[in-house]
Parts: C-alpha cells; sequence; structure tokens
C-alpha cells in the first residue's frame, strides 16, 4: 500500500498466495481502492473469490482457491476483535461459501504482515503450512495424518517448540472429505457449517501454523484506546454480562423452547418436553469447570466443561453453545446433558459442523422409525430418538465415511441424491441444513434462511427474537427492511473482524465501529458509509451464486416449513403460508432493488466490482 493517500493505519498492506502445487509464494500489494472498497475479512474474500471464478469448478478440485481474512480491526485493541473469515466456493453447497472463526488465528495472521491468505492448487504430499513472519514453508504431516484436531494442534506446538504459534487443524473428517467438515483452532473455535475442512482435505494439508511477531499499524492509537475504554466500560457494566459470563449462548435452551422455535426431532416439532435437562442451569451446576474467551473479548461465552461420571466420564470441551446443543441435544430427542457434551466433543474432535452432523442424524433416525429406510439402509442399527450410543455410532461413521456416514457425508444433496424420498424431511435451503431457529412462525426468519448467500444459517439474519417479541403489530415491508439490515450489518462485522455477540446480545451501538475504523487507519467515516460497502459485498456474493446456478427457485426455506404444522408447544397446529412467503419475497426482491428473478442491477454489479 503506497503512502500518501487516505489511508494512514490498520491494514498491513500485503496478501499472501500460496501456491500448493509447485511450492511457490508470492506477495501480493493491497492497493488502496481495494482496502477502502472491500474493508477486509469477508470482503476482501468474497471479492478474491469472484476474480478466480471458473465455470464449472469442483469446490474439491485444484482450482478452487481458499482465501482466509482477518479484518482490519482484527488483534487490534478494540473489544471481540478476533474474528477471521475462511472464504471458497463450498464443497457443501457448490456456491459461495464463507465460515467465521473467533479466537487468536487471525490476528497471528496479522502480526505476521499479511492482511489475507489465499491458498491455491494441491499439495503433492499430505503437507502443512508453516508461516514464520517472513518465512512460509510447506511441510510433510504424514505423522499427523488421521490425528483428531486437538491432538494435532499440541503436536505441531511441540515439533516446532513454541507454544504461543497459532494453529488450525482438520481432522479425519476434512481428511475424508466430509463435505461439512470443519477447520478447528484453538481447541473448539471452529470455521464451520460450509466445508472449509474439506477444502483443505482437498488440497492435501493438515493444518496451518502461524508466527508473528509484528505491530500492527494504527493510525491514531490513543483515540482508539479512549473508544475502546468507553466500550468495555460500556459492556462491563450492562446488566446481562455476568449471567452472559456465566452462561454464554447455553442460555438460548429455555428461551427457544419458551418461544415455541427449539428443534425437536429433526425439526417435526418446535418444544422439547425435556429442553430442562440439557439447558444452561444443568450445564453450569454440574458440568461447568471454567470459562474462555476469544481475543480482546469481556463477553468470555464460551464454557469449559467436565462430565465427571457415567458412561461419558472424562470427556472435557469447550462448549457447547446453543446451536451445537440444540441440533445433538432437542434435535436428536436427546435429554442427557453429558451426551449433548460428548456429542459436541466427537464433532470438535473429528473436525465436522455440529448443525449438519445433528441434521443429518436425527433425518436418517425419523426415516428409520417411519418405515422410510432400513435396517440394512443403516448398518443394522436399530435407530431410535434419544439413543445417544448410535447416535456417537453415526457421527463417527460420518468422519471416517463407514457405511451410511459415507452417504451423510455427502450433505443434505448427497443424502436426497441417494435417497430421494427422504428429501420431505431434511430442512435445507441450496443444500446447507437449518440452524436451530424454526422458521414456521417467524416469516423474518424463513425470509432471512431462504435469502441468505451460503444456505440456512441463522447468524446471517437472527431477526426471529425481534418478530416474535414484537408481534404482529407491523407491516410486511418492515419485516423485509429488518432482514436486510441484519444482512448488511453482519457483514460488516465481518469485513471488520469483530463479534457480532456484543451488538446482538448486549445491545452495543453499531455507530462506534466507524468510530474504530476511522481511529484505526485515518479514513474519516460514517456507519452508513460503511454499510454501503457491506450492501456491495451482498450483492457480489449474489452474483457469484446467480453464476453458479442459483435462481429463484433457491430462494425458499424447507418443505417442513409450509407442510408441516408444529406439535406442541405456544405455537401448537401453526406452519408457514406459502402464498404469504411468496408475497415476502417478491417485496424482498424489491426492496434490495434486485429484478423479479432476484438478479442485481447492472448498476449494483458495476459498484460491487462484478462488472
Amino acid at each position: 500500500m503506497t503512502d500518501g493517500g487516505m489511508i494512514k493505519g490498520g491494514y498491513l498492506g500485503n496478501i499472501l498466495h500460496i501456491g500448493l502445487t509447485e511450492k511457490k509464494f508470492w506477495l501480493e500489494e493491497v492497493s488502496e481502492d481495494f482496502a477502502l472498497k472491500y474493508i477486509g475479512g469477508r470482503g476482501f474474500g468474497a471479492k478474491i473469490v469472484m476474480d478466480n471464478l471458473h465455470e464449472g469448478m469442483d469446490p474439491l478440485g485444484p482450482e478452487n482457491i481458499l482465501v482466509i481474512a482477518p479484518g482490519v480491526l482484527s488483534g487490534l485493541y478494540v473489544p471481540a476483535a478476533g474474528k477471521t473469515s475462511f472464504v471458497s466456493i463450498s464443497p457443501l453447497t457448490g456456491i459461495y461459501a464463507d465460515s467465521n472463526m473467533g479466537g487468536m488465528f487471525g490476528v497471528e495472521i496479522r502480526q505476521a504482515g499479511y492482511d489475507a491468505l489465499v491458498i491455491h492448487g494441491r499439495a503433492p504430499e499430505f503437507s502443512y503450512i508453516w508461516i514464520d513472519d517472513d518465512q512460509v514453508q510447506i511441510r510433510d504431516a504424514s505423522k499427523y495424518r488421521g490425528k483428531m484436531s486437538t491432538s494435532t494442534e499440541r503436536e505441531l506446538k511441540e515439533d516446532l517448540q513454541d507454544e504461543e504459534i497459532k494453529v488450525a487443524t482438520i481432522g479425519p473428517a476434512g481428511e475424508n472429505l466430509v463435505r461439512f467438515a470443519c477447520v478447528n483452532s484453538e481447541w473448539s473455535r471452529n470455521a464451520g457449517r460450509t466445508g472449509m475442512g474439506a477444502i483443505l482435505g482437498s488440497k492435501n494439508i493438515k493444518a496451518i501454523a502461524v508466527r508473528g511477531t509484528k505491530d500492527l499499524p494504527t493510525y491514531d492509537l490513543d483515540k482508539l484506546v479512549k473508544i475502546s475504554d468507553r466500550a468495555y466500560e460500556t459492556l462491563n457494566g450492562h446488566p446481562m454480562m455476568k449471567f452472559w459470563q456465566e452462561e454464554g449462548l447455553m442460555s438460548v435452551i429455555d428461551y427457544a423452547n419458551t418461544l415455541g422455535i427449539i428443534p425437536t426431532r429433526n425439526f417435526s416439532d418446535a418444544h422439547f418436553e425435556y429442553a430442562d435437562r440439557i439447558n444452561g442451569e444443568v450445564m453450569t451446576s454440574r458440568y461447568k469447570i471454567g470459562d474462555s474467551a476469544c481475543y480482546s473479548c469481556p463477553m468470555a461465552c464460551g464454557n469449559i466443561c467436565l462430565v465427571k461420571s457415567g458412561k461419558y466420564a472424562g470427556t472435557v470441551t469447550e462448549g457447547p453453545e446453543y446451536e451445537s446443543a440444540a441440533m445433538l441435544g432437542s434435535n436428536v430427542g436427546i435429554n442427557d446433558f453429558s451426551a449433548v457434551l460428548r456429542g459436541n466433543y466427537l464433532c470438535d474432535e473429528l473436525g465436522m459442523d455440529t448443525i449438519s452432523s445433528g441434521s443429518l442424524v436425527a433425518t436418517v433416525i425419523e426415516g428409520y422409525e417411519r418405515g422410510l429406510l432400513s435396517l440394512e439402509d443403516v448398518d443394522g442399527i436399530a435407530l431410535s430418538w434419544g439413543d445417544d450410543s448410535s447416535i456417537m455410532m453415526l457421527l463417527e461413521k460420518i468422519a471416517n465415511r463407514e457405511g451410511i456416514g459415507d452417504v451423510l457425508a455427502e450433505g443434505a444433496k448427497g443424502v436426497i441424491e441417494k435417497f430421494p424420498h427422504l428429501e420431505p424431511l431434511i430442512s435445507h435451503v441450496k443444500g446447507m441444513d437449518q440452524s436451530a431457529y424454526d422458521g414456521r412462525v417467524g416469516v423474518t426468519m424463513a425470509l432471512a434462511y431462504s435469502t441468505s448467500d451460503i444456505g440456512a444459517h441463522h447468524a446471517r439474519a437472527w431477526t426471529i427474537a425481534k418478530e416474535l417479541e414484537v408481534g404482529a403489530n407491523w407491516t410486511l415491508e418492515e419485516k423485509i427492511d429488518l432482514v436486510i439490515y441484519h444482512q448488511t450489518v453482519r457483514p460488516l462485522f465481518d469485513m471488520l473482524g469483530v463479534c457480532r455477540l456484543p451488538w446482538i446480545e448486549l445491545g452495543f451501538d453499531e455507530n462506534t465501529y466507524a468510530e474504530f475504523y476511522t481511529a484505526a487507519t485515518g479514513v474519516e467515516v460514517t456507519l452508513d458509509d460503511l454499510l454501503e460497502k457491506s450492501k456491495n459485498i451482498y450483492n457480489l456474493t449474489r452474483a457469484i451464486n446467480m453464476r453458479m446456478g442459483v435462481t429463484r427457485t433457491d430462494d425458499h426455506p424447507p418443505e417442513r416449513t409450509f407442510n408441516d404444522p408444529i406439535k406442541t408447544g405456544p405455537h401448537a397446529g401453526e406452519h408457514m403460508d406459502r402464498n404469504l412467503f411468496e408475497q415476502l419475497l417478491e417485496i424482498y426482491y424489491q426492496r434490495r432493488g434486485w429484478d423479479k428473478d432476484g438478479r442485481p442491477s447492472e448498476e449494483q454489479l458495476h459498484e460491487c466490482g462484478v462488472l
């Protein structure tokens, strides 16, 4: 990045390209125009993926790239500034994808001197990448083949003789190209959902280890410190802060069950009669032994839990949070918190997304119970709701691609291809399994899932709480605007490299992030300025998806949302009206400025850098 422009700090000015096939490494200078337009993190990744897109590209082929991009605030003295984005074309969905990881891995990349890493090709041998500031090597990883995520990280640190390096690794699921395999770091920080672990596996890469020793450039450090001191004071003074530090996201179990939106027995219901056995209170009173936090985050919402007795005694893991507890608990009928912990542990160690794992396991349980799958189809395992032993067995079968696990490892699309009659039972959008919030009673959540650029993921727009709290006294346009605002502000957090939880859970003022950006870079911006950049990224990822074959027909919630009324709880008998949804989608496209098929305008495509 040249001197004399608008940008005076924040950016390192370099993107490191790693060519695995020929073991070549090169630096690309980050131009000021590029930085100002795409901000960082998810924004950098989306543009780089677009520029490397090939028609008919196999997501697991060497032509697919993987971008790892922290945000411009990652590693600075800013609350919860430890986020980094993994961006590519997903092997699960076949469309645009990004996964977000907390912790310290992205911070270390920036301290090594890079705004992003771009991984190309495929290593000839099973390898790991070692980045030591300016030195980059591809090293033999044969001794780590088949090892679990945390043991790989621990052994790499021992072998490199540095406990302070940061490591991102894949487990057996990633090596075996499970299409929803994760990238794991620092025990249970995961880039999950979209199959980034499978992409690393396809590139013959077991891990990436980074050591960074450089200072991060900041335009006005004194100003940044003052703003952040005020921010920490505000967050620490919030009346819910102590509760969040105690339970973290596990508090959502009771909340979702009371609202009647918790996934229950493969989304066949939305109220779990045993929720009080797998909730935050059970965790804190019987299992929790410590807290953990991502870089610079006062919320410390990670829970370290230990199973002290029973058949899973000795299981220790960081987690679960709500999504994992619901998808590996109520959604598969488990009402024993120690079994939930075991499922979470297995998914982390094997390197698999907990949401997709819980969804697909629940699908085959329901399929077997309803006589749609034979005993032979499920490897002779007499599946039933809540049978934790068989559920743990299925998780291991998926990671190792054994028997029915080989089918489930292909994700929702693969299961439908093998067993077309199971399609009505699989809650997915664009091939991604739905997150742990039922969409039958919340039209904003159904719309958010349907129009998400990566598939049915709650982190794209978590609108259900406000919709159900406000009730019926607001217009369709207001509901749609809420979805669009979430789909605009949330990418901004990923572009900046900060966590969304202070905003969504503690009401932290998002305008402050413009102040952070200005202090870090020297570029005077308002929140509206940054949100315009974020809108462009959503148009950019929409353009990528349309090139990959996405059409209006893909922007719909799971059929179960329309066809299967909720059975019990406060919303018993309710389901989504199909005509109402079509009306919502029409208005959504209009308010986005897209045409009737969901295509951004030429002006929008030009603005986001596609044309």
